[in-house]
C-alpha cells in the first residue's frame, strides 16, 4: 500500500512559478511510476506529467510541455512538479498518483493504483 501526500499548492499570479511535492510512504518507491493529474472545476481529471521509477523517462501533457518539469528523489521518496510560466487556465486541484510498474507510456487516471488527496493551485490574472 502506498500513501501519497501532496503539498506546495497556493495562489500565484499569472507568469509565476510553483513547485509541488508529493511524499510517498509504503511500498518500494523506486519501482513506482509517479504521475501528476489535475482537475479544474467542471472539467475532467487530466494527465499532467509522469516519471518512471528510475527517473530516466518522463511524459507530459501537451499544454504542459516546456513549462512544467517532473522529477523525483528516490532517496527521499518524493516526486516534484516544477511549474513555470503559470497561466490562469492552470488553476486546478493537482493530484499525485502512482502506478505499480512502468509500461513505457502514459496511463490514464483509471489506470492509477494510488492517489493523494490533492493540492489546490490558483493562478490569478
Amino acid at each position: 500500500q502506498v500513501q501519497l501526500v501532496e503539498s506546495g499548492g497556493g495562489v500565484v499570479q499569472a507568469g509565476g512559478s510553483l513547485r509541488l511535492s508529493c511524499a510517498a510512504s509504503g511500498g518500494t518507491f523506486s519501482s513506482v511510476f509517479m504521475n501528476w493529474f489535475r482537475q479544474a472545476p467542471g472539467k475532467e481529471r487530466e494527465f499532467v506529467a509522469g516519471i518512471s521509477g528510475s527517473g530516466f523517462f518522463t511524459h507530459y501533457g501537451d499544454s504542459e510541455k516546456g513549462r512544467f518539469t517532473i522529477s523525483r528523489d528516490n532517496a527521499k521518496n518524493v516526486v516534484y512538479l516544477q511549474m513555470n510560466s503559470l497561466k490562469v487556465e492552470d488553476t486546478a486541484v493537482y493530484y499525485c498518483a502512482a502506478k505499480r510498474g512502468y509500461t513505457g507510456s502514459v496511463v490514464g487516471s483509471s489506470g492509477m493504483d494510488y492517489w493523494g488527496k490533492g493540492t489546490l493551485v490558483t493562478v490569478s490574472s
